[in-house]
């Protein structure tokens, strides 16, 4: 008897890096339970829209992915921040997608065995997750807990779904902080760090899928540990990383300014195999008007940490999302803002207008103010930050910078060149370096020396010296 060809699933990320990591873990959940991944929707029997519920714009993005998804006659079911935070709501909206939450995703092979099947699934009434503990898709075991390297790290269920040397890697799952405008808490649920024996099988796991560096992810990465009542453990967590065989480079991201330790500023700055590297949610400069926000520091504040790193780390990176139009924001307060973003001379910033999010302390503030006016605010200081992170990238031309290479141009633009990204560069954010005069046998995922020697925008140009290839683990 001829048995039955496996159903085949294709899936489609929406949002964050920390959503790429949930996409790869319920694959790999899949794949285990005799689905076959493919790329494309076009002949799949089913799509997987991994959503992002955090703001209007990726709440659009992700219905519009959702339609398309239906257009490709597959069976779409819609997973993530977006389909657990408005559950039944959404499947109103959109009756050509079943909608799962998060509670679903530990038997997520047998959904959509029920969907694909025709069996009806009720969607889920949203709820207030933040006295929950989240539903992370990594399941942990005991096992898991005791012991960084499994033989062949069986509680681990991820696939790969992207290429590259570089991968994100979860730290936590959830978030305890209580910012106005921010309705993650909600749907996410309470903040819970992984073990370290498991996130270091899973650094394992992934170097041995060719992964050469890591990029630490999590709601807010400076609370890892805080829930066991270790205040220091991303301190210690992170020398372990670099030890991995194979990793080269380890970045962290998503640090709150409020929660980080002179300790941590100094591991991430000083540490080799740690890019000195701050991914720092500032979200704005002005006291009064973080205070609003329910945030704490300022300008001053703000100011110090970037002064701090650099005094131990001079070429250190910094990136931030500042968010403009926020009830009660005065023009003082946008004033003070561009003096911080001045004076800071960070890499990368993210510039975000201001919208009602339900179920955040800020739908009730007074001060709303006019969207003409919002518009303006971000066009203004967008302006302002490609001009002030242009001339941060100039600031680098005779710096020498460690680029982990990606891509052989050499067909393209001339023997020798390669495109890559230096330590204070975020992989998929913050600008790449071009490299020439790479060497012929370079291979992806290798770190390798060279000095800026000019820039287009905040992306750097640079030629390999000699000695030119690091090692491809520490």
């Amino acid at each position: 008897m001829i048995p039955p060809a496996p159903r085949r699933v294709a899936v489609v990320t929406m949002g964050c890096a920390r959503n790429e990591v949930d996409s790869e873990v319920l694959a790999g959940r899949l794949a285990g339970e005799g689905y076959e991944l493919v790329e494309d929707a076009d002949g799949a029997d089913a799509v997987l829209v991994n959503t992002c519920g955090f703001i209007d714009s990726a709440k659009k993005d992700s219905v519009d992915a959702i339609l398309a998804a239906g257009d490709s006659g597959a069976r779409v079911v819609a997973v993530g921040c977006m389909a657990e935070r408005y559950g039944s709501e959404l499947a109103g909206a959109l009756p050509e997608a079943t909608v799962l939450g998060f509670d679903d995703y530990a038997a997520i092979g047998d959904r959509l065995d029920d969907v694909l099947s025709g069996r009806p699934l009720v969607p889920h009434t949203p709820r207030d997750r933040r006295t929950l503990l989240p539903i992370s898709p990594v399941q942990r075991t005991a096992a898991a807990a005791e012991a960084p390297a499994l033989p062949g790290h069986d509680w681990l269920k991820r696939r790969r779904l992207a290429s590259g040397p570089s991968a994100a890697l979860k730290l936590a799952s959830g978030c305890d902080r209580r910012c106005a405008f921010c309705a993650i808490p909600t749907f996410r649920g309470a903040f819970v760090s992984r073990p370290q024996a498991e996130v270091l099988g899973e650094a394992q796991w992934l170097a041995g899928q060719g992964v050469t560096e890591l990029v630490l992810v999590s709601e807010n990465s400076t609370s890892y540990g805080k829930d066991a009542g270790d205040l220091r453990s991303l301190e210690k967590l992170l020398p372990e990383l670099t030890a991995v065989p194979g990793i080269a480079r380890v970045r962290v991201a998503y640090l709150q300014p409020a929660e980080l330790r002179p300790g941590l500023l100094e591991v991430i700055a000083t540490t080799p195999g740690i890019a000195p590297y701050f991914d720092l949610s500032f979200q704005h400069s002005s006291p009064s008007l973080l205070r609003r926000m329910r945030r704490f520091g300022g300008t001053a504040d703000f100011l110090g940490i970037i002064e701090r790193a650099r005094a131990l780390a001079p070429a250190a990176g910094f990136r931030t999302n500042v968010i403009l139009g926020f009830p009660g924001e005065t023009e003082d307060d946008v004033a003070e803002l561009e003096r911080f973003l001045t004076e800071g001379r960070l890499d990368a910033v993210g510039v975000f207008g201001y919208s009602d999010e339900e179920g955040t302390e800020a739908v009730g503030l007074p001060g709303k103010i006019d969207q003409a006016e919002i518009d303006a605010r971000v066009r203004r200081i967008t302006d302002l930050v490609e001009q002030l992170t242009a001339q941060r990238a100039e600031e680098r031309i005779g710096e020498r910078v460690e680029v982990l290479l990606t891509e052989d141009l050499s067909a393209e633009e001339g023997p020798g060149t390669w495109t890559g990204h230096a330590a204070h560069q975020d992989p998929d954010a913050d600008g790449t370096t071009l490299v020439t005069g790479v060497p012929a046998d370079a291979l992806p995922g290798r770190l390798l020396t060279a000095e800026v020697t000019g820039t287009v925008g905040v992306d750097l140009l640079a030629g390999a010296l000699v000695p030119v290839l690091a090692p491809a683990g520490r």
